[in-house]
């Protein structure tokens, strides 16, 4: 087992390994005196590995209860915030007891907000099971809610009590939602690591999980430990998400987040000029992922003006220049159009 420490206000591990899922309960109960836990999950994940989940609790000495919502984006909404908080309520959890988030990102970000505001807060624990959620969502204390006007502008910044990623769930994820993670892993390279960068365009999508999963969250630390509430170079961690979150809810979210970040980097690569645009675009298309959309560049420069990262008339974009060095760029909005449009 690997394991990394997370050097933010609230400290924590990040532990990553194979059959960590059956040691919840124990490496849990090593860190509190929980009397009850409630798993918070959904109807893809649950069936999997929910009893598995429960059972490491029971074993451990923990009261479970559970709570499962419809699995997708569409359901990390107000309602279903609410309607976690009232489970937890009528559950009558107490600040002594932890929530537990058993998913992928959308899992986390509600479970994570629920636990950031029932009771002013209580302790959480992020259990991820999708290769996305291992190697950013899970890490660095971001919880939300996504509103009618776009992605995530309801939620606060909440760091988990601990996080286990047991690799082993990532057997089962189906073969797109596996390549959704591989874009967050390639944006980790292009941003910080030529050598991860390497790795994964010679390996592709046989990569070494456990280390590449361990050296995005070394690398996702190094941030967070610097810029734990998003105001410098945290920022520069939405390479590619400004523009893709544009496509995610343009697209009523028929196209995955993945897909839409690995569209939104193709796009700030062309439009940059970066050096090495050509290696970026060819290593996301070798993981099976698009770089191109048939949504206009008025459309997608509309939703980035929605974006939680615009200041009064400029928008804060990350732009490649080369593998491993990346610039946050406040882009006026008048320039925003042609930028996209430079980048179609």
């Amino acid at each position: 087992m690997n394991k990394i420490r997370i050097r933010a206000s609230k400290e924590y591990d990040v532990c990553i390994g194979t059959g960590l899922l059956s040691q919840l309960g124990t490496l849990i109960a090593q860190l509190c005196k929980v009397q009850k836990a409630a798993i918070i999950s959904d109807s893809h994940v649950w069936p999997l590995y929910g009893q598995a989940a429960k059972s490491s609790l029971v074993q451990a000495g923990f009261e479970v209860v559970n709570y499962v919502f419809p699995a997708g984006e569409s359901s990390k909404n107000g309602l279903t915030f609410l309607s976690i908080l009232n489970f937890l309520a009528e559950n009558q959890l107490t600040r002594t007891d932890c929530i537990i988030a058993l998913g992928g990102g959308v899992v986390g970000d509600l479970a994570g907000f629920a636990a950031a505001t029932y009771l002013r807060g209580i302790d959480y624990i992020q259990v991820p099971t999708t290769l996305l959620a291992a190697v950013d969502s899970s890490v660095g204390g971001k919880t939300a809610i996504d509103l009618p006007a776009g992605k995530n502008l309801a939620g606060c910044f909440y760091q988990p009590k601990l996080v286990v990623c047991d690799i082993d769930t990532l057997s089962t994820l189906p073969a797109p939602v596996f390549r959704d993670g591989c874009a967050e892993v390639i944006k980790y390279g292009v941003l910080f690591d030529p050598a991860l960068f390497v790795h994964l365009e010679h390996a592709g999508i046989a990569f070494d999980r456990k280390a590449v999963i361990t050296r995005c969250v070394e690398l996702k630390n190094a941030v967070v430990s610097e810029d734990e509430f998003d105001t410098g170079r945290r920022m520069l961690l939405n390479l590619g998400h400004t523009i893709g979150h544009g496509i995610e809810a343009s697209s009523n979210f028929s196209v995955s987040h993945g897909q839409a970040v690995a569209i939104g980097m193709a796009i700030v690569a062309r439009s940059s000029g970066c050096a090495d645009a050509g290696r970026i675009i060819g290593c996301l298309q070798r993981f099976g992922l698009p770089t191109e959309t048939t949504l206009s560049a008025q459309v997608l420069a509309a939703a980035a003006l929605s974006d939680k990262k615009r200041s009064a008339d400029t928008v804060k974009l990350v732009l490649p220049e080369r593998i491993g060095s990346c610039q946050i760029v406040p882009t006026p909005v008048g320039q925003l159009l042609s930028l996209i449009e430079a980048g179609l």
